[in-house]
């Protein structure tokens, strides 16, 4: 197969799960804004945590929530956990900073985005763990079947899982559901 061809073949596999992602996630990444607006309406903040590129998502996340999407408006309240290191891929993924950041920065009512390609990752399972135990929600953004993550997940919780088994797939669907995620937080907090 032609390089070229493999390429145009990567594109037509990323179309098909984003029209396939566009069904199945519009209602769980509208639960999650909604809650999120909750949280941030009555002083809430949100927490974002993953290893490796999912580290990075939570960073990306927590930098549009401060500054902006598209629209101009206040910063809100959103931390990316472990800073620089959530985007260290050597970093021990049952390093138990995830958690320990939770317990001191996460109340009740606070919201904890949870990253994870697969639903597996040892610190990402325990760091959910932690903000429900601080009646914190939980928003999870994984792939695949969800993985452990979305064992453990509770009934006000929520799961945005990217219909794929590719990590490329699941990573450019995830990317796009925090998009979609950050957009409508400023329509519900903006209007249209």
């Amino acid at each position: 197969m032609p390089p070229q061809q493999r390429i145009q073949d990567q594109f037509q596999a990323s179309i098909h799960t984003q029209v396939d992602a566009a069904d199945l996630l519009a209602e769980p990444i509208a639960r999650s804004a909604e809650l999120i607006t909750n949280s941030l309406m009555h002083e809430g903040k949100i927490l974002a945590c993953g290893n490796a590129a999912c580290g990075l998502y939570a960073q990306y996340a927590a930098a549009i929530l401060t500054d902006r999407l598209d629209r101009e408006r206040p910063g809100l309240a959103a931390i990316a956990l472990s800073g620089s290191a959530a985007a260290d891929v050597s970093r021990d993924p049952a390093d138990p900073a995830f958690a320990r950041q939770i317990s001191a920065l996460g109340h009740g009512g606070d919201v904890l985005l949870a990253i994870s390609t697969f639903g597996h990752a040892p610190a990402t399972l325990e760091a959910v763990r932690v903000a429900q135990s601080r009646d914190m929600i939980v928003i999870a953004l994984v792939g695949g079947e969800g993985g452990g993550l979305a064992e453990i997940l509770r009934e006000q919780d929520v799961l945005i899982c990217a219909p794929a088994d590719s990590p490329a797939r699941i990573h450019e669907t995830l990317l796009l559901a925090i998009h979609c995620l950050c957009d409508g937080i400023d329509y519900l907090l903006l209007g249209a």
